[in-house]
C-alpha cells in the first residue's frame, strides 16, 4: 500500500492530485522551484522540498533531484501529472530503480509512445489507422503540419503551405523542440484545417482489464494549444464513436498498457479517423470524464498502481461536461501571454472545487493559483480551469458561458472574453467542430462601448459627494478624469455632480455611487459596476463585460521620445535564438529572434524593411518587459 506520494510537478495538476490522496489518507510531498516556493500546491503538501532555480531545465525536469526529494522525504510512490518528465521512460525507470512505486504506465509503454514516429509504426502494425506523408513531400501533399516527435502542447508545430516554406520550418520546429524537450527529431504529416481533434480515454489494470471510459473533443484550440474541451464528444456517428473506442482499445492492448491513458484521433469531415498520438499520462481535461462518470481518475491511478483490478466495465456516460481554460493573456496584443498579481478570481456558484460530478449539474473549478499570487515567466499562463456538467451539451454550454461572464478576474489580461463568445456562438453550438474553428469565426470582443464604465470609474473616484474634487479656480467646470483602456487608447472623462443630479450626460441617470460600486440608469436599463482598485488600475465588473483601466495623472508627464526602429520586449522572457546581426539588410516581418515566455515561443519580427543597426540581446538571455531587443534603420 503507498503511504505517501510525492508529486512531481506543480501548480493545478498537483493540486488535484494532492487532494485525492488526502480523500485516501496518503501523505503528500511537494516540490518546488524558487519562483513556487509560496505557491498554493506547496502551502497545502504535508512535506515540500526545494528546487534549487527558476527555470524548468534546473528545476522540475531535473529527474536525480525529484528522485532524491522522494527518498529524503520517506515518500514511497512519485505521481508525474502532466508536462515536464510525465512522459519520459527514463525518469519512470529512475524512479523504480529507487525502489519507488511509479503511479504511471510501464516503461517500456512510454518509450513506446515517447517518440511519435515510431509510435505510428507501432500503431500501423496493430492495425490503427495513421496519417503519413512520403519521405519527400511534394505540392500535392500540402499542406502538411510539422510536428516535434518527443512533444506536445504545440511545441516544435509549424503549417507548411508552400514546399519553399519546408526548409525553414524544419529547422524553426527543431530548434524549439530542442528547447522545449530535449530532442530535435520532427516530422511531417497531412494538415487537415477543418478536421476534428477527438481522443479516448483509457485504463488498464495489470489483470488485462481494458476500459475505454468515454471520449472528449479537444477541437478549440489555438496555436495549436487547446482552449475547450468537452465530453462526451458530440455529433459522432455510433459507427465512428465504435471504431474510435476499438482502435484506442488496440493501441493500448498493443503496448501492455497500464494506469491511465488517451488516444488522439483527428476526425475528418467525411467521418474517418486517424490516429495521432497516445499520451501515456492524466490529461489536463481530465474533469470533463470524471463529471459525466462520477470517477475520481487519480484514485484509480494510484489503485492500479497499486495493484488492484479494474470492475469488469466503466460506468456509463452521464449528461455532458465542457471546459474552458483560462490563460493570462493580453486579447490586443495577438494573445501574448501577460504576467503580473493575480490580485481576484472569483467565480460564483463554484460547487465543487476538485472533485468528481455527483450532481445532475454543477461547477468545478481547479486552479493552480490563489488571490494575490505572482503570474510568472516561467510557467505555463494558465490561471484555472472551470467545467460545467449539465443534462444537455446545450445546458452545459450556458451554464459555462454563464458562470465565466459573472467571474471576477482582477489581474493579468485574460481569455474569458474569448471563451465566453466561442460557447455562445451558433456555430458550437450546433456542434460544427474542428481545429480551425477560433480562426474561422469572428469571436472579437462584443461587450458595451467604454463611456458607462470609464463614467463610473469617474464617479467612483467622488464617492458620491456632489463637490468638485480638487482644486478649482470655478467650481462650476466639470471634473475631468482621464483612463487608459486596454487597448491602449486614452480617453477623457468629463461630469459635474450637482445637488440636482448628474450633468454633462445626458440620458444618463446617477442612481447610486460608492468607491466600490456605481448604479447608473441609461434608456431605461440599469448598469451596476463593481470597483476594485489595484494601485492606479481600476477592474470593474459591469452588466455586460468587464472592463480594466488605467486611471492617469491629471497632468501627463512628457514622455521621453522612443528610438527610431527600436524592438522593445513585448514580455518578461528568455532570448532562445537569432537570425540576423547587425549590418543585414532584412525586410519587413522578417524574424529576427525568438523569446520563450511561459512555455511559448514569440518571434520578434523587422517592423520595416531596413538594416539592423543595433542587436542588443544573445541567445539565453533574459529580459524584461521593455528591454531593448534591437534597432532597424528603415531605408528611406
Amino acid at each position: 500500500m503507498i503511504t505517501s506520494v510525492l508529486v512531481a510537478n506543480r501548480g493545478e495538476i498537483a493540486r488535484r492530485v494532492f487532494r485525492t490522496c488526502r480523500d485516501l489518507g496518503i501523505g503528500t510531498v511537494a516540490v518546488h522551484s524558487d519562483p513556487d516556493a509560496d505557491a498554493p500546491h506547496v502551502r497545502e503538501a504535508d512535506t515540500a522540498v526545494r528546487l534549487p532555480g527558476s527555470a524548468p531545465a534546473g528545476t522540475y525536469l531535473r529527474a536525480d533531484l525529484l528522485v532524491a526529494a522522494a527518498l529524503s522525504t520517506g515518500a514511497d510512490a512519485v505521481h508525474p501529472g502532466y508536462g515536464f518528465l510525465s512522459e519520459n521512460a527514463e525518469f519512470a525507470s529512475a524512479v523504480q530503480a529507487a525502489g519507488l512505486t511509479w503511479i504511471g504506465p510501464p516503461v517500456e509503454a512510454i518509450a513506446a509512445m515517447g517518440s511519435k514516429t515510431g509510435a505510428k509504426r507501432l500503431m500501423a502494425a496493430a492495425g490503427v489507422p495513421v496519417l503519413s506523408v512520403p519521405a519527400e513531400p511534394t505540392a500535392a501533399d500540402l499542406p502538411l503540419l510539422v510536428k516535434a516527435a518527443a512533444g506536445g502542447g504545440g511545441r516544435g508545430m509549424r503549417i507548411v503551405r508552400e514546399l519553399a516554406e519546408l526548409p525553414g520550418a524544419l529547422a524553426a520546429a527543431r530548434a524549439e523542440a530542442a528547447g522545449a524537450f530535449g530532442d530535435d527529431e520532427v516530422f511531417c504529416e497531412p494538415y487537415l484545417p477543418n478536421g476534428r481533434h477527438v481522443e479516448v480515454q483509457l485504463l488498464a489494470d495489470a489483470h488485462g482489464t481494458v476500459w475505454v471510459v468515454g471520449d472528449r473533443d479537444c477541437s478549440l484550440q489555438r496555436r495549436h494549444q487547446k482552449v475547450i474541451e468537452e465530453a462526451p464528444a458530440p455529433g459522432l456517428s455510433e459507427a465512428l464513436r465504435t471504431e474510435l473506442h476499438r482502435a484506442a482499445t488496440a493501441a493500448a492492448r498493443a503496448i501492455g498498457y497500464r494506469g491511465a491513458g488517451t488516444a488522439e484521433f483527428l476526425v475528418t469531415p467525411e467521418g474517418r479517423c486517424w490516429f495521432l498520438e497516445m499520451n501515456t499520462r492524466l490529461q489536463v481535461e481530465h474533469p470533463v470524464t470524471e463529471c459525466v462518470t462520477g470517477l475520481d481518475l487519480v484514485d484509480l491511478q494510484i489503485r492500479i498502481a497499486e495493484g488492484e483490478a479494474l470492475p469488469a466495465e466503466p460506468p456509463p456516460v452521464r449528461g455532458h461536461a465542457i471546459e474552458a481554460r483560462l490563460y493570462a493573456e493580453d486579447p490586443e496584443q495577438d494573445w501574448q501571454p501577460r504576467t503580473g498579481t493575480l490580485h481576484l478570481l472569483e467565480v460564483p456558484g463554484v460547487s465543487v472545487e476538485f472533485g468528481t460530478g455527483v450532481r445532475d449539474t454543477g461547477l468545478r473549478l481547479d486552479s493552480g493559483v490563489t488571490d494575490g499570487a505572482e503570474i510568472g515567466p516561467h510557467y505555463d499562463p494558465m490561471l484555472a480551469k472551470l467545467i460545467a456538467w449539465a443534462p444537455s451539451r446545450a445546458a452545459a454550454a450556458r451554464l459555462l458561458a454563464t458562470a465565466l461572464s459573472r467571474a471576477r478576474i482582477h489581474g493579468p489580461g485574460s481569455n474569458r472574453a474569448l471563451l465566453v463568445a466561442a460557447l455562445r456562438h451558433p456555430a458550437f453550438l450546433a456542434g460544427e467542430l474542428h481545429t480551425g474553428f477560433l480562426a474561422e469565426h469572428d469571436l472579437g470582443d462584443k461587450g458595451e462601448s467604454l463611456a458607462l464604465p470609464m463614467l463610473a470609474a469617474a464617479l467612483s473616484e467622488a464617492g458620491g459627494s456632489p463637490f468638485p474634487q480638487g482644486w478649482r479656480n470655478l467650481p462650476s467646470q466639470p471634473e475631468i478624469r482621464r483612463y487608459r483602456a486596454a487597448d491602449g487608447t486614452e480617453h477623457e472623462v468629463r461630469h459635474r455632480l450637482t445637488r440636482d443630479g448628474l450633468q454633462g450626460h445626458p440620458g444618463v441617470e446617477l442612481v447610486e455611487t460608492r468607491r466600490d460600486l456605481v448604479t447608473l440608469r441609461a434608456e431605461g436599463r440599469t448598469h451596476t459596476y463593481r470597483i476594485a482598485r489595484y494601485g492606479s488600475t481600476l477592474h470593474l465588473d459591469g452588466p455586460a463585460a468587464a472592463v480594466t483601466l488605467t486611471a492617469l495623472p491629471r497632468l501627463p508627464e512628457p514622455q521621453a521620445e522612443p528610438t527610431p526602429g527600436a524592438l522593445l520586449a513585448p514580455m518578461p522572457g528568455t532570448v532562445t535564438r537569432t537570425a540576423a546581426a547587425p549590418g543585414d539588410h532584412v525586410t519587413a516581418g522578417q524574424p529576427l529572434l525568438w523569446l520563450e515566455a511561459m512555455k511559448m515561443e514569440h518571434r520578434v519580427s523587422a517592423p520595416t524593411d531596413g538594416v539592423l543597426t543595433e542587436l542588443r540581446v544573445a541567445t539565453g538571455q533574459q529580459v524584461e518587459p521593455g528591454t531593448l531587443l534591437a534597432v532597424v534603420r528603415p531605408h528611406d
